[in-house]
Formats: C-alpha cells, sequence, structure tokens
C-alpha cells in the first residue's frame, strides 16, 4: 500500500490540475472508470470531466483545499476535503464552498480516482 503522503500529493496534484485546466494530467489522475457525481446530482464519466476543462466551459481561478480527511481501503483510499472553488462554468461566474469525497484507487503504483463526488456546503 502506498503511504498517505502519496495519496495526498496525488490530492495536491488534482488541485493544480483542476486550476490549470491541465487535461493530461487530469488523464493520469482519473481512472477510466471515474463516476463522478456533481454537485447538481448529475452523473459524470471521465471523458465528460475532461471535455469540461478541454472545451474551456469550465474556468477554475481559485481552488484551494481544506480540511482533509484520509481514510485507507483495502485497495486505495477515501479522501474528504472542503474546497473554495471560483471560476466560470459556460460563461457564467460562480463562487462557493464544497466538500469533496474522492475514492482513490492504486494503479500501476500510482492513485486514481475511481469515484468522487461533490457537495455544496454554506
Amino acid at each position: 500500500m502506498l503511504p498517505e503522503e502519496d495519496f495526498l500529493a496525488s490530492e495536491e496534484a488534482l488541485r493544480q490540475a483542476m486550476l490549470s485546466s491541465d487535461v493530461a494530467a487530469l488523464d493520469a489522475l482519473l481512472s477510466d472508470d471515474l463516476l463522478f457525481v456533481s454537485h447538481t446530482g448529475s452523473v459524470l464519466d471521465k471523458e465528460a470531466d475532461l471535455e469540461s476543462h478541454r472545451s474551456g466551459a469550465l474556468r477554475l481561478t481559485r481552488v484551494d483545499f481544506t480540511d482533509t480527511h484520509f481514510r485507507y481501503l483495502s485497495a486505495g483510499a477515501v479522501v474528504v476535503v472542503h474546497a473554495a472553488l471560483s471560476g466560470e462554468f459556460q460563461g457564467a461566474h460562480f463562487e462557493g464552498n464544497f466538500r469533496y469525497t474522492r475514492v482513490w484507487q492504486v494503479v500501476d503504483d500510482a492513485p486514481q480516482v475511481v469515484a468522487a463526488q461533490c457537495t455544496a456546503v454554506g
């Protein structure tokens, strides 16, 4: 099993990739089998997530992760973070606070997100 620091480093790499819309980095960090439940309740796959960055529909100007909770699983880990986000989605400005839950699995000795869920918080 990878040390906790490796999963947390992957969380930071994911944060940086989200902020810069680095599709190549996101592609490496997200499992091909990704299921992501957005704050609206929509279920997205990896391609939909990547496409929002690739097309420019989603442009993040702030991605701050705090209040991190970590738990090991038999083949990976669960990480829960508070995220302060701002940016534009389809041309409309947004900003808010969210709680992300991500399930990381280890593939070829590297963590990848296989499932994630986002909840808007006050």
